[in-house]
């Protein structure tokens, strides 16, 4: 099983972000120059992915203008020094495939990934938050290196990170067993969605990237609501590592919560100093 296709969930209103998300997508606020998506659909394609399916909602067509051709825009720059500005989103728009769909009430993410099944079909997929932003240099992007677990694997993948003992409220938080001869890779056999402190079994806390297979999409009909609501995807992941079909990767690189105004910041700062 090949991993073709890249679901971007994108369709929440970005709260925290409140005035600037009003009228702008938060997947679209720039880390220097480039939107957050741009950055998630980059590692998509470094990890040879060309299709892109975006869950949007309402207010976010600007997602859409930005992966598509501005004629305006381009005559107006067209053989002047700024029109080099363009090559990196040129090139992807040439290179990949774009679909959307909308999610028109907001359920959860589990609830967004069904959403997006009409765009996947059968067939395992990755997940990307654009919140997440991951780098990992000049070395393999967190993406490519997930797809390399699964390939090995070939069950659903959740990317992991350990976070102070006292954030786990604020993560879905996995327990299991390292998986013989390896130092970053669990076999999943518990997981919990946003757990206080002292009943978090571990710290190693879900970030914005999966592997999943498609299974998931059934698995998610029938998950139950839980709070507000929401049909959380940790859930149906759950179901899932009752038949040891979850890995849990212990990913090589940096990841900044750009859904928070601190972790904004600190990613800018990030690439403003490495740029």
């Amino acid at each position: 099983m090949k991993i073709r296709k890249c679901l971007f969930p994108a369709a929440g209103y970005g709260t925290r972000f409140l005035p600037a998300t009003k009228a702008t997508p938060k997947e679209m606020l720039p880390i220097l120059t480039k939107p957050l998506i741009q950055h998630g659909v980059e590692e998509a394609v470094e990890a040879g992915i060309y299709t892109m399916a975006i869950v949007t909602g309402r207010g976010k067509r600007a997602i859409e203008d930005h992966f598509d051709i501005s004629y305006e825009l381009e005559s107006q720059i067209k053989g002047g020094s700024k029109e080099e500005l363009l090559s990196e989103i040129r090139l992807l728009i040439s290179k990949c495939t774009f679909s959307y769909t909308r999610q028109i009430e907001m359920r959860g993410l589990g609830h967004a990934i069904l959403t997006g099944e009409t765009l996947i079909g059968d067939e395992p997929f990755a997940v990307v938050l654009a919140d997440d932003l991951c780098t990992n240099g000049d070395s393999d992007g967190i993406l490519k290196q997930m797809i390399e677990v699964f390939n090995r694997y070939q069950c659903s993948v959740v990317a992991i990170e350990e976070v102070p003992k006292e954030e786990t409220f604020k993560y879905g938080i996995i327990d299991g067993d390292l998986v013989y001869g390896r130092d970053d890779v669990y076999r999943v056999h518990n997981m919990i969605e946003k757990p206080n402190p002292k009943d978090a079994p571990t710290n190693m806390a879900i970030i914005g990237r999966y592997i999943l297979t498609p299974d998931i999409f059934d698995i998610l009909r029938n998950t139950k609501e839980g709070k507000g609501g929401e049909i959380q995807i940790t859930d149906a992941l759950m179901e899932q590592a009752k038949h040891d079909r979850v890995i849990a990767y212990k990913f090589k690189g940096k990841r900044f919560d750009c859904g928070s105004i601190d972790g904004f910041v600190e990613a800018t700062n990030y690439f403003y100093n490495n740029s």
